[in-house]
């Protein structure tokens, strides 16, 4: 490949916008399709099909950034933060996965609660993806999102204690369980991880 010397910097912009977006969509999709399983709306091919088009917009932006001599911010936070946003889309589909692998008869309240968490957390990642260029807003919503990550915690904590409390639980459960939780909570911790690359972005370039 070779370097372009013709400045495209827009074209990083809108490709995190896109991003941000496609994040947000498989948030909410995921998020339906807990709180609706087993009869939900929402397929596990609509969910596949978002992380699909994440890992298109991710190509793009790396196929971009090793073909541009110019860069809005730091080559490092690009690749950075357009690898921890499709980690996110990852989790997110690996655990919506797990509900049809495991054969899930019902969802549980701390499982729906998660996703719900996680909405709001790219809500808050897809409108600081929105505006990077002129980085208003950006840092509320970092904060916001930080504080949505120790919600999540909170949630996964009281979601495990209570998978442990029952003394007849089937094991089976409990291992099933535990691995979508976690694969949720890898989701939320990439929202995090993302906003703290964003955040370095911010200072950088203040």
């Amino acid at each position: 490949m070779r370097f372009s010397l013709a400045p495209r910097t827009s074209e990083f912009y809108s490709l995190f916008g896109k991003a941000g977006v496609n994040a947000l969509e498989a948030a909410r999709l995921v998020e339906r399709r807990f709180r609706e399983h087993p009869n939900s709306g929402v397929t596990q091919e609509q969910v596949k099909a978002v992380e699909t088009e994440g890992d298109t917009i991710t190509r793009d932006l790396v196929v971009l950034l090793n073909t541009q001599y110019v860069t809005p911010f730091d080559r490092e936070d690009i690749y950075l933060l357009a690898t921890e946003i499709d980690d996110v889309v990852d989790y997110l589909e690996e655990a919506s996965d797990l509900l049809g692998l495991y054969g899930v008869e019902m969802p549980t309240r701390h499982a729906v609660e998660q996703c719900g968490v996680i909405v709001k957390a790219c809500e808050q990642l897809a409108f600081a993806c929105d505006n990077l260029r002129g980085m208003r807003g950006v840092q509320d919503a970092l904060v916001e999102l930080k504080r949505l990550e120790d919600e999540g915690d909170r949630v996964l904590r009281d979601a495990l204690a209570a998978l442990f409390r029952g003394e007849r639980i089937d094991p089976l459960i409990v291992i099933r369980w535990k691995d979508i939780y976690e694969a949720l909570e890898r989701a939320l911790d990439a929202c995090e991880t993302a906003a703290n690359v964003v955040a370095n972005i911010v200072v950088k370039n203040a």
